[in-house]
């Protein structure tokens, strides 16, 4: 009994606070498969909303994939770059010949958002860095706390419709499936209409003009005050990223589309999770 003490207290890698997350040291994620590290990593994933493995080399599109299994059932719904390393591993570029391009770009979101479930984890590795190409993060807890009462209690009102024609409807705001905490469900540029007060009386679509306010007031939200609530996170060699999809917003900066003559090649994979359950009041 003793020893099963000793192992449940082990300490598998060392992490050290970003300004979003944490940087995750002293672990090699090629070969590791225990299932006490893994069940670590993945409540690790939930309090610190992103990971950032350092020093991983290069991890196969394979390896990727695995790693991924661990959270849950892949749902790829992305084009199938002739050059990804593995159906299931989204591949993007500033080069069209490596990869897609102006992913990301259409404005902050999450990953999913066209699904009855929104993708529950997305797991980034860049496998070519550019010389400029942040990833841009921002969490969406307290981003939500830091509202105003009254653009709380508009947002609170609020359901988001999806571009895909057969896409659902989801609440704006709504509580994570496992913290419990509030988040958005939302995508600044995969959302053709907003709903008020969904399933009342009073429910209605926004005017064309309401929606476009809309979209503004969400934008402020994440750029103001210089982006203070933001996470840029530059990429090092190695770097290899488990992010909570439903607890933190992203949107890939303007330099990730600067010419390869410019800054280098830029080639990132990406994974995502099925989620588990569709957001609700």
């Amino acid at each position: 009994m003793r020893s099963i003490g000793r192992l449940a207290m082990a300490k598998f890698y060392e992490t050290f606070p970003l300004k979003l997350g944490c940087a995750v040291k002293g672990i090699d994620l090629k070969t590791e498969n225990r299932p006490e590290v893994i069940e670590q990593i993945k409540e690790d994933v939930t309090k610190h909303r992103i990971l950032v493995f350092k020093n991983q080399g290069v991890i196969s599109g394979d390896r990727h994939v695995e790693i991924s299994k661990w959270f849950g059932e892949l749902e790829s719904t992305f084009y199938k770059h002739p050059r990804s390393p593995h159906p299931d591993v989204f591949r993007v570029s500033n080069d069209p010949k490596e990869g897609c391009t102006g992913v990301g770009r259409t404005g902050w979101h999450i990953d999913g958002s066209f699904q009855p479930a929104p993708f529950s984890y997305s797991l980034y590795h860049m496998v070519s860095i550019p010389k400029q190409g942040n990833t841009a993060f921002a969490p969406l807890t307290e981003l939500i706390e830091g509202l105003s009462p009254d653009k709380r209690a508009r947002w609170e009102r609020l359901w988001m419709v999806s571009d895909r024609r057969s896409g659902p409807i989801h609440p704006l705001i709504y509580s994570h499936p496992v913290s419990g905490k509030k988040v958005l469900c939302f995508h600044l540029g995969m959302t053709t209409d907003f709903i008020w007060d969904k399933g009342t009386p009073h429910e209605r679509n926004a005017s064309h003009e309401e929606f476009e306010e809309i979209i503004r007031e969400i934008h402020h939200e994440f750029v103001k005050d210089g982006g203070k609530i933001q996470y840029s996170h530059k990429w090092e060699d190695g770097d290899f990223i488990i992010s909570d999809n439903l607890a933190v917003g992203h949107e890939a900066t303007p330099e990730t589309q600067f010419p390869r003559e410019k800054v280098g090649l830029r080639v990132l994979h990406r994974t995502t999770v099925m989620g588990s359950k569709p957001p609700e009041k």
